[in-house]
């Protein structure tokens, strides 16, 4: 096995909203949290606890579109929400799985457009760039990655080839394929075989004014929100009982895993596009 493997970014995915549905790139702004706007909001109770699909699968149906100065949400049944880029009100502290972090909130309008779609008392908050909500050090060493809101790392990495592969798998059991939205990524590659992102150490992209350097460091446990039918909001079974046949993880206490957890080496302030090239070195 050659100590390299080319690759290529074929897809960036930005979740502008945790949980809500995603949105595909051609290009992305590289900051310290990860992509530039993922993850930079999150919808909260009523006590200032995050909301996800595990518990919320309707917020599959929560669909924004990034303009200039603003973000358009819009939903089945809704009227269509428009949330400044560059405007927030009142400072407020929220929960973030075991993180308590400073946020903003967004707004009388927006909470009310949010509690009227999921029938609950909620609020939508932007994550405080001051706040510095680090990546569990267990799994990043010496490197202080920081997150917005993402669950727990500024990157996940998954390639087509391990999408392809899961496919043909479900094929085999009678199941429909289903698309990578559903696990969220917010980097897709080419040039691997399947689940060789599991084996990878860093990961270089070769991008407008230097190279974006990536170190994958741990690998991504999956609970239902896969299962989640991204045009419906209907929880299933698939894929999540196929994986569980094949994709059980020592590293991560025997969890089920797709795609790869990852960390920024280098690269901050460059900008990623689909099509760039890079190359990868193996670890683990």
């Amino acid at each position: 096995m050659s100590d390299r493997i080319d690759c290529s970014i074929a897809a960036l995915y930005l979740h502008p909203i945790k949980s809500c549905a995603g949105i595909a790139v051609d290009e992305a702004l590289l900051i310290e949290t990860g992509l530039q706007l993922d993850r930079a909001w999150m919808v909260v109770d009523a006590d200032g606890n995050m909301l996800t699909q595990r518990d919320w699968p309707r917020m599959a149906l929560v669909r924004p579109t990034l303009r200039a100065d603003d973000m358009v949400l819009r939903a089945p049944g809704m009227l269509a929400l428009h949330v400044s880029l560059d405007a927030v009100e009142a400072p407020t502290r929220v929960r973030v799985w075991h993180d308590e972090v400073r946020a903003y909130d967004m707004g009388d309008l927006a909470a009310q457009w949010f509690s009227d779609f999921l029938g609950a008392r909620l609020r939508l908050v932007r994550f405080d760039p001051e706040q510095k909500r680090l990546s569990d050090a267990r799994w990043t060493g010496a490197v202080a990655a920081e997150n917005a809101f993402s669950d727990g790392f500024p990157l996940l990495v998954a390639s087509r080839a391990s999408l392809a592969d899961l496919n043909q798998r479900l094929a085999a059991r009678g199941q429909g394929a289903v698309e990578m939205a559903r696990f969220r990524p917010n980097l897709v590659l080419d040039g691997l075989q399947a689940f060789d992102e599991d084996q990878l150490d860093e990961i270089s992209i070769a991008a407008d004014g230097g190279a974006v350097r990536l170190k994958l460091v741990k690998p991504c446990t999956r609970c239902t929100m896969p299962n989640v039918d991204l045009q419906t909001a209907e929880l299933g079974h698939e894929p999540g009982d196929t994986l569980a046949g094949f994709r059980a993880d020592a590293r991560v206490g025997g969890g089920i895993t797709f795609g790869m957890n990852a960390v920024i080496l280098e690269g901050i302030d460059r900008v990623l596009r689909t099509g760039q090239g890079g190359s990868a070195s193996w670890g683990f």
